[in-house]
């Protein structure tokens, strides 16, 4: 898979797990009728977002040890991908949380 194709795929996987997550918790809210869902939408869409980058990345263990292997190893070009890939990870994390905000009403920026 080509590079920009992974960028692009980790963008939709992260915000995929933020928004999807969000809202099958603000419905799980509406269904028990516990807390308000918007609120709950909001907490968990920031709570999300690192494990989001993590599940994207596909378990931290592979991405240290590549970060291990090119940074002992001198061998820079391994790191800067991995570090693209990380960027485009936290910006699909970021678009989902806005999106969130932007869905519950709140102030977006």
């Amino acid at each position: 898979m080509s590079i920009i194709a992974t960028w692009i795929v980790d963008f939709f996987i992260s915000m995929g797990l933020v928004v999807g997550g969000s809202l099958f918790g603000g419905l799980a809210t509406v269904l028990t009728h516990t807390r308000p869902p918007m609120t709950t939408m909001l907490n968990l869409a920031g709570q999300l977002k690192i494990w989001a980058m993590v599940a994207t990345l596909g378990g931290t263990m592979d991405t240290l040890r590549v970060l291990e292997v090119s940074l002992f190893g001198l061998d820079l070009g391994p790191l800067a991908r991995q570090a693209t890939y990380l960027f485009a990870a936290l910006l699909g994390c970021q678009a989902g949380f806005l999106l969130i905000k932007w869905l519950a009403g709140s102030e977006v920026f």
